[in-house]
């Protein structure tokens, strides 16, 4: 069983202890255009920065390690970069890869390791996972949507993983519906100290249409009123479905601080490529 999470303190500018180390930073993935040098730039910017309590860690495939281990060389960070290390390139590949890492402990931290499941998550693949990852290092692992992928989401957590559900992506396959997203936060919400992550989409605060491609889009706001109510037997997928941002953001700010440490350590954080949507959203309805 993962343990519970410990929720981070306020920020240095005094972010609120439910968006504290929430948005973790995906600028070298799609639909981001970012090069490996502006990814890091920004990132170390934002790091410094008013909101920088909001952010979370930097994610990096392991194919481009030495791409990014170059670049800080010539940028010289004042602390180790915080790391969470997308595996792109197979199991197999784990060791090498966070050996790497281990090398170049004054340019990185290694917080994190995620990887994609494959489509029949077994106890020899878990096993594997937990023997590459160092034990003070998270294991999030994504299990496949479709038939039985609960079943997988459940053998993640029981091996002492964070399971994580994909909430968008560039075709709508990989949009989730409402009750996937319910059934999965069921799931994990019942195992006690289990925690998950979440990726892709979720820029935006509130549920919303993207004009451009036509996709309903999950909000993140949405994600962390869901798990609340996960958590006391709410509706959940009224929390999931509502576009209405004024009432969502009055249901956080009735939170109380025992209730905001549940919730973050039930949904601890979630991958963006923009920071500035999030940070902007949350201003626009009064919670920042």
């Amino acid at each position: 069983m993962s343990s519970a999470v410990e929720l981070p303190p306020p920020g240095p500018r005094g972010i609120p202890p439910l968006f504290a180390r929430l948005v973790d930073d995906s600028a070298l993935f799609p639909p981001s255009e970012a090069t490996m040098r502006e990814a890091l730039e920004k990132h170390l910017e934002t790091r410094a920065g008013e909101h920088a309590g909001m952010l979370g860690v930097f994610l990096c495939q392991a194919s481009r390690l030495p791409e990014m281990i170059t670049e800080l060389i010539k940028i010289r960070p004042a602390e180790p970069l915080p790391l969470s290390l997308i595996i792109d390139t197979g199991l197999g590949g784990v060791p090498k890869a966070i050996s790497i890492v281990e090398s170049r402990n004054e340019l990185l931290s290694l917080r994190m390791v995620e990887m994609p499941a494959p489509s029949d998550v077994d106890e020899v693949w878990l096993e594997r996972v937990s023997e590459f990852v160092p034990e003070d290092v998270v294991r999030v692992v994504e299990p496949r949507r479709g038939v039985g992928w609960l079943d997988g989401v459940r053998k993640v957590i029981e091996h002492g993983s964070w399971p994580k559900i994909r909430c968008g992506g560039l075709s709508s396959e990989n949009f989730p519906s409402i009750d996937d997203v319910a059934d999965f936060l069921s799931v994990v919400s019942s195992y006690p100290g289990a925690s998950f992550k979440a990726t892709n989409s979720l820029q935006r605060a509130v549920r919303h249409t993207d004009k451009a491609t036509g996709f309903e889009h999950h909000g993140f706001l949405n994600l962390l009123v869901a798990s609340a109510r996960c958590l006391c037997g709410g509706d959940v997928r009224e929390a999931l479905a509502s576009t209405d941002g004024e009432v969502l953001a009055g249901e956080v700010s009735s939170f109380s601080d025992p209730a905001a440490a549940a919730v973050r350590s039930l949904f601890t954080s979630y991958a963006s490529v923009s920071f500035t949507e999030p940070i902007a959203d949350l201003k626009g309805l009064g919670l920042l």
